[in-house]
């Protein structure tokens, strides 16, 4: 087992916070990661941390090289993935700095590659598109962080980089969106190909457009409190993640199907696929393709 954490706006620049370790820079067949992905020693288990956005954050939403990121974490042996991004809260229960656990996800995005299987049939099930035995581990180590965490939510991802239209945001309310972010898919379908245990940490940030902000809070203002927001969420997050990381490298529970998502998903004749594809895509499909 090998755990992952990928960082997204807040946590990727407070992931020194969890240790210092050996760099690896990887390649992938889908071009190279947002960046080196740092292995450190947490409590006697080895973590891989990536930092989404890349270095000083230059990546927006629409080019981070998702696959390039999952590619080259399974390819060092990441079984276990941590993910966070910051987001909008639609609704008013859902407060700025507390933390949500998504258990389902709605994909309005629209610029990025969406599979490792161009070439191939594949079709991997995702009705449940975060792993919820690991999500289940993430929820009973909340209550030490001593931070509100919601074990729950529907996360609307959208393409970005713009933030919602008053009318966006309406919508994606009656569609039952809890959340707004714009960055864990297509990394959550991707994770679920790569038969990568996915989560998230979502980190509140302030209510989305649907909430207006009241006249008297000028746009300065307004800025310096979601940057609070960000950074209080943020070492929420880290301890959370840091309190879990153990536990789930203790869990006995093998109870999903996150290992084997491949199994009966490749409909494409396994004695046609081409042997560059089978050699490209070796790390995915080795235990299914000979």
């Amino acid at each position: 087992m090998m755990i992952g954490v990928l960082g997204g706006t807040g946590l990727g620049e407070a992931l020194g916070g969890l240790g210092k370790g050996e760099k690896h820079v990887v390649e992938t067949p889908f071009g190279k990661p947002s960046g080196p992905i740092e292995i450190v020693d947490l409590d006697g288990v080895r973590v891989a941390l990536l930092a989404r956005h890349g270095d000083c954050h230059l990546l927006n939403p629409s080019r981070v090289p998702y696959r390039a990121n999952i590619f080259a974490l399974k390819k060092l042996g990441v079984t276990h993935l941590l993910a966070s991004g910051a987001v909008g809260s639609l609704r008013e229960e859902i407060a700025p700095r507390s933390l949500v656990l998504p258990d389902q996800i709605i994909d309005r995005t629209f610029r990025r590659p969406g599979t490792f299987f161009e070439d191939l049939a594949v079709h991997v099930e995702l009705a449940s598109p975060f792993c919820p035995a690991l999500r289940a581990t993430l929820a009973r180590c909340a209550p030490p962080t001593g931070t509100g965490v919601r074990d729950k939510g529907t996360y609307v991802c959208m393409e970005g980089p713009q933030f919602s239209t008053r009318a966006e945001s309406d919508l994606h309310r009656s569609w039952g969106g809890d959340l707004i972010g714009m960055t864990l898919m297509p990394e959550a379908k991707l994770a679920r190909e790569a038969e990568i245990c996915y989560a998230a940490v979502a980190l509140v940030t302030d209510y989305d457009c649907w909430r207006p902000h009241p006249a008297q809070v000028d746009k300065l203002r307004l800025l310096e409190e979601i940057i609070g927001n960000v950074r209080a969420a943020a070492e929420n997050a880290l301890a959370l993640i840091r309190t879990a990381i153990p536990a789930i490298a203790a869990s006995s529970d093998r109870s999903c199907t996150c290992g084997s998502a491949l199994e009966l998903a490749i409909w494409s004749d396994r004695g046609k696929i081409d042997p560059l594809t089978r050699q490209r895509l070796a790390p995915l499909l080795g235990r299914y393709v000979t």
